[in-house]
This record gives structure tokens, C-alpha cells and sequence, in this order.
């Protein structure tokens, strides 16, 4: 399960690329607000990392916020996007807040877990 989950998180970073630095006219529209698709995409990035590499959750936050920091780089150097602070903002803290949810759902299962095997 887990390498399933480490390919899911470099899947994740793939398709990132391809819809962050791909022309304008070609980014798919999930939600209608931006900030929403950019945040649950990072959390989701986030989230992954931390699951497929559980002793590495800072690093899978410095993962995440690298991701964010390279593509909005990246995008200055095509015609049709634009690199801003605001939205490397926006993606980093979202992939900190996946980065816990997936904390908080291990330490959640591991609990369970212990209780159902003293019971």
C-alpha cells in the first residue's frame, strides 16, 4: 500500500507540472475558484507525501513547498502564466495543512488500531 502511495505522490507532482507550466487555455477547471484548486492540490500533494514517507513528514512539507517555489518560477517563463507570491503562499500552506491531516489520520489510525488489539 505504501508504494502505491509514494507513486500517487510523484504522479501528483507529474500532473502538476503539466496543468501549472501547460498555456492558460489548457488548465483544467475543477472548482471555480483558484485559490480552492490550487489549495486542494497542494494538499493533496501534501497529504501523499506524508502518508508514503511517514518518518518524513518535514520533508514532505519541504517537498510540497519546493514544488510550489519551482512551478511559480517556472511559470515566468511561459507566455501565457504568471508566477506570483501570493499563489506559492497559498500552496505551500496547503501543503503544511496536508501534511498534518495525514499526521493526524496516522496518529488516529495507530490508536484504533491499539485499542481494537487490547480489547
Amino acid at each position: 500500500m505504501v508504494k502505491l502511495v509514494r507513486l500517487m505522490a510523484w504522479m501528483m507532482i507529474a500532473a502538476l507540472v503539466v496543468v501549472t507550466l501547460a498555456p492558460i487555455g489548457m488548465r483544467p477547471v475543477i472548482v471555480q475558484n483558484a485559490n480552492m484548486e490550487r489549495a486542494l492540490a497542494y494538499a493533496l500533494l501534501g497529504f501523499l507525501f506524508a502518508a508514503g514517507y511517514p518518518r518524513h513528514r518535514l520533508l514532505a512539507f519541504a517537498v510540497g513547498v519546493a514544488v510550489a517555489a519551482g512551478l511559480e518560477i517556472g511559470q515566468v517563463f511561459t507566455a501565457s502564466r504568471h508566477g506570483r507570491v501570493p499563489d506559492f503562499l497559498v500552496k505551500a500552506a496547503a501543503a503544511g495543512i496536508g501534511v498534518v491531516a495525514a499526521w493526524v489520520l496516522a496518529e488516529l489510525h495507530s490508536r484504533w488500531t491499539r485499542q481494537t488489539l487490547r480489547a
